[in-house]
């Protein structure tokens, strides 16, 4: 089949790509290397298609209809032939959308006399004639005499061979589309299994699908579906950080049904169709969104671009998924404990399959199998980390995701706005990683390029704070000597909780070697340390009593309120306080470790009492507040919220009964209806900055409903 007749066949819906084919992954290069032969003439491969009136699931929007009759289905030559039909076409063959095309081919370009290919590049090809988009060759805009007579043009002189060889070339380029793709053709009589397994043969035996792409093909053979299926949950996954790709689907399905990661086989047959249908609604429904929040509220990753190999997620899929994700304290301490040594000791750069087969044999079998999968590691490398591991280490290295994970587990806060790092919310506060003495001041003391050792040392992660987006662009090229004195005299306790040396000496450049030693060791100790208490016991510390908790004063889980209605300087009801109170409560939701409301308590921690409140309901008394509290709540987020997610209590302190509201944090975001000025309603998100409540910019919702939330879903 010529190659313009297989891109007018998809054009007119006769070929099409089977939904279980994997999706388009070539890269540039690859588009490069396929044209340049196609020009020479070189051996391309050949296509694999099968004519038949009963397809599978078909790739794109596109759904069979019997009375087209027999179709052509795609099974081999998908990434030669999408990349063809968009350097041709200039579009995306229909059986794909933008969003699914992770790298775009399109707009190569071609010097008609050297026949060199690149990519655009304005310095290079934007005077010069000779460089021409291939697709305007293809679809003939642009011919030999065009650039012939735009080289006259600029004066150059275009001698006879010279013109014969742009000529020539341009119709090398234009011959493409009369080049045979040789096909193979798979009898109309197969089966969709034998067409499958013939896809399976023919793939096996090269390097173009991985083990896990093959067997997803297979189980897409007996579930048309499951494709898409998978991938609208990796969408809602990535809304809150966790990117996968499917394969990844494949190896959780693989460790939960079989215990295995190696045998892909094991999935390929159709009698794994129903408990592959059942062990993904399990993980779909609930182990997976375990899993997720275990690893962002106990282990503090936000990202899976924090993980140097995702696949240590697969253990801890498959032991949650055994266990019904109903994890004790300790069970997930000890599992956050192993999945940190993973990380830093590389438990998964190679040999993927193998040692899964190993760890997930334990998750089968033993009753404390992370104490075990923690010796296998000790077994192969030490646990303890060394001040020397940071020499030289860039942020690309292991110790740096556990760096900030250690840090958002003690608090950290960014060095100048003081927000945790481990609760930012909005794009201006997204996390960053700041160098502590600016490179460009490093640079112009030695540490540049031009030699090698000083220029990583210039770079180790033990140079590198955790900051906000905004105070990284506030910070600039500031002298880490100025910077850290400021930071020290404004919030001393952000330095030592990013492990940031104390001595002011070590701030200066001139000593930036010794300030690079001594926090060395600070991160050793302190990780250590760390990562070894992780799952020590300790004795149950004193619960904090109303009163400590009250001077301490407000805070991101604390608010007091002096009234809930009484107006102290108009002496009047004002239910306009009412709703302030209605916001806090909908912000310490929206949160994600709830918070507490005390209500008789002023601005600095005076514990005054209800009385005034109590007057204004008509000499009520707590029992009849507590009603006109939860009548409110309940007008403001409904019963089942006011039931489940708000406790009310009327404790004594210091002679006075005041109100204590705690408020849990919601399942799904509480929007709440507000009127303006002119009485005109509209639903705000309220969300905690500090001690206050502010609005969520809309600009800002998305982003963090998707990531507190993990959806878009509003209560």
């Amino acid at each position: 089949m010529k190659i313009s007749q297989a891109l007018d066949k998809i054009d007119e819906k006769q070929l099409f790509v089977p939904a279980f084919q994997r999706e388009y992954v070539w890269k540039r290069d690859d588009a490069k290397q396929l044209v340049d032969s196609l020009i020479k003439e070189y051996p391309t491969g050949t296509m694999l298609t099968w004519e038949t009136n009963n397809p599978p699931e078909l790739k794109g929007p596109h759904k069979y209809d019997e009375k087209q009759g027999a179709v052509r289905i795609l099974l081999d030559g998908q990434q030669r032939l999408t990349t063809l039909y968009m350097l041709i076409r200039g579009g995306l063959p229909p059986y794909y959308t933008a969003p699914e095309i992770l790298n775009d081919t399109r707009g190569l370009h071609v010097n008609v006399e050297t026949r060199e290919l690149e990519y655009y590049k304005k310095l290079k090809m934007e005077n010069d004639p000779r460089w021409q988009n291939l697709t305007d060759i293809f679809q003939r805009k642009i011919r030999a005499k065009d650039v012939v007579r735009a080289l006259e043009d600029k004066g150059e002189e275009v001698t006879r061979e010279r013109d014969d060889l742009i000529d020539d070339n341009v119709k090398s380029i234009e011959n493409i589309l009369d080049r045979e793709f040789p096909e193979q053709t798979i009898p109309v009589k197969a089966t969709i299994r034998e067409a499958i397994d013939i896809f399976y043969k023919v793939n096996a035996s090269g390097v173009s699908l991985t083990e896990a792409e093959l067997a997803l093909a297979q189980i897409s053979g007996y579930w048309p579906q499951a494709r898409d299926t998978f991938k609208a949950k990796l969408t809602e996954l990535e809304s809150r950080g966790y990117v996968f790709k499917l394969d990844f689907v494949v190896y959780a399905l693989l460790a939960c049904l079989h215990h295995s990661g190696s045998n892909m086989r094991l999935l390929h047959d159709q009698a794994n169709d129903a408990p592959i249908r059942a062990a993904w609604k399990k993980l779909e429904e609930q182990t997976l969104d375990y899993v997720a929040n275990i690893m962002q509220s106990h282990a503090f990753v936000d990202h899976t671009d924090e993980i140097n190999s995702v696949y240590a997620l697969i253990p801890i899929i498959a032991y949650c998924y055994q266990q019904d994700s109903h994890l004790s304290e300790m069970q997930i301490k000890k599992l956050v404990k192993w999945f940190y040594y993973s990380q830093i000791r590389y438990r998964y750069i190679s040999q993927l399959p193998q040692k899964l087969d190993r760890d997930l044999r334990v998750i089968e079998e033993s009753d404390q199998p992370f104490d075990e999968l923690l010796q296998v590691i000790k077994d192969e490398r030490p646990l303890e980390i060394v001040a020397d591991e940071f020499v030289g280490r860039a942020i690309s290295h292991p110790l740096f995701p556990m760096m900030r994970w250690y840090f958002k587990s003690q608090g950290a806060t960014c060095l100048t706005t003081g927000v945790k790092l481990a609760q930012p919310m909005g794009k201006k506060y997204q996390l960053e990683n700041d160098h502590i003495f600016p490179f460009s001041k490093l640079r112009d003391a030695g540490y540049g390029k031009e030699n090698r050792l000083k220029y990583s040392l210039a770079q180790e992660i033990t140079n590198r704070a955790i900051l906000t987006q905004i105070a990284n662009r506030a910070k600039s090229a500031t002298n880490a000597e100025d910077y850290l004195a400021e930071i020290d005299d404004m919030n001393p306790d952000a330095l030592a909780k990013q492990c940031i040396p104390s001595d002011p000496e070590l701030w200066k450049i001139e000593n930036y070697e010794g300030f690079l030693h001594a926090r060395r060791t600070m991160l050793a100790n302190a990780l250590n340390g760390f990562l070894s208490s992780i799952t020590e016991t300790k004795e149950a510390e004193a619960p904090i009593t109303l009163e400590e908790m009250i001077a301490e004063g407000e805070s991101e889980e604390l608010e007091f309120k002096q009234t809930l209605r009484w107006d102290i300087k108009e002496a009047k009801v004002n239910k306009g306080l009412e709703q302030v109170v209605v916001k806090t409560i909908a912000a310490f939701a929206n949160s994600y470790g709830g918070g507490t409301l005390l209500i008789g308590v002023s601005d600095v921690g005076e514990a005054v009492g209800l009385d005034n409140d109590y007057a204004s309901l008509g000499d009520a008394d707590k029992d009849r507040f507590e009603i006109h509290l939860r009548n409110l709540f309940a007008d403001a987020f409904g019963q089942n919220f006011t039931a489940s997610k708000l406790k009310i209590a009327f404790p004594e302190v210091e002679g006075s009964e005041i109100c204590q509201i705690d408020v849990r944090p919601a399942d799904a975001a509480v929007v709440i209806s507000v009127a303006d000025k002119n009485g005109l309603k509209s639903e705000k998100l309220y969300v905690r900055s500090g001690n206050s409540s502010p609005e969520m910019p809309m600009s800002e919702v998305q982003a963090f409903l998707g990531k507190r939330f993990g959806s878009t879903a509003l209560l």
